[in-house]
């Protein structure tokens, strides 16, 4: 679809240009309207955000690709903002990563990440991370690349190598899925400018990162490292649902609706749900 296509190409945009990004975290299409309202370049919608928000769950992968795609549809209907989802490891195998691509491209997504984390936990693994082979992340992500139907699509190959193994290994694995063909390599876990001058050094493709180390956080220097795009966490969600177990907890212990002060305004509300749009069409068509 033509509105899908110039998202992508605006993401794209962002990885072909020379600065780094911050994207807002969103996880509804209210949360995406107002990322899109606060000028964000981009939308990022996290896995684990996702099971919190459809499931209740923590980030155990007990979410489906089907529930991840719904949800990841519904934001995209709802705003144009570019979204960046995080596919996690493509919900299994490679052919299970064909899928993923496939749903997530019909969802309207303009980017997304596979990972070489071994996921689910397997038995016996007491919750400790691990990662599957350089050649198994090779072969997902040459799925997701024939999965692809749109070039415009763009396809990062994710690795949580700096936080799991070590620097080496994370350079390795860039390397080799950059040699795959992917569009970006996404990163999660270095901490030290040191660390990501390295793989920097290593790697032309442009760089996404996640779960970075405070001294990493100026964006103006990581665009000089070829860094576009860098997650700053999730807390717009954690943030929402402070604000509804505060305002509920008030109101269970006797609080009066009228002096709940935090809730947003009649008129940012009707922003939001583009209240006047529907009016107008109502005295349209109705």
């Amino acid at each position: 679809m033509p509105r899908w296509q110039q998202r992508r190409e605006r993401l794209r945009s962002v990885l072909s240009g020379n600065k780094c990004i911050y994207p807002g975290s969103v996880f509804d299409p209210l949360s995406a309207r107002i990322a899109e309202k606060l000028g964000f370049e981009a939308g990022m919608f996290a896995g684990s955000v996702a099971s919190m928000t459809v499931l209740g769950a923590p980030d155990l992968i007990v979410l489906t690709l089907s529930e991840f795609a719904q949800q990841a549809y519904r934001i995209c209907r709802a705003a144009s903002l570019p979204l960046l989802c995080d596919a996690d490891h493509g919900y299994g195998n490679a052919l299970n990563v064909m899928r993923t691509v496939e749903e997530l491209e019909t969802a309207g997504v303009a980017g997304l990440s596979i990972e070489d984390t071994d996921l689910p936990s397997p038995y016996g693994s007491s919750g400790k991370a691990r990662l599957i082979s350089v050649e198994e992340g090779v072969g997902k992500m040459r799925a997701a690349l024939a999965a692809r139907q749109d070039p415009g699509l763009m396809i990062a190959g994710r690795t949580s190598a700096p936080s799991i193994t070590d620097m080496a290994d994370a350079i390795a694995r860039a390397r080799a899925y950059e040699a795959a063909g992917v569009d970006a390599i996404f990163l999660v876990g270095i901490k030290s400018r040191a660390d990501l001058e390295a793989l920097a050094q290593q790697v032309r493709l442009p760089l996404i990162l996640g779960g970075a180390g405070k001294e990493l956080m100026d964006r103006e220097w990581l665009g000089t490292r070829g860094v576009r795009v860098c997650l700053q966490g999730h807390q717009p969600f954690a943030a929402s649902v402070r604000a509804v177990y505060d305002t509920l907890r008030a109101l269970r212990e006797g609080t009066p609706p009228e002096k709940i002060d935090t809730a947003a305004s009649d008129e940012i509300m009707k922003q939001l749900t583009r209240n006047d749009d529907y009016a107008r069409w109502m005295k349209e068509w109705l």
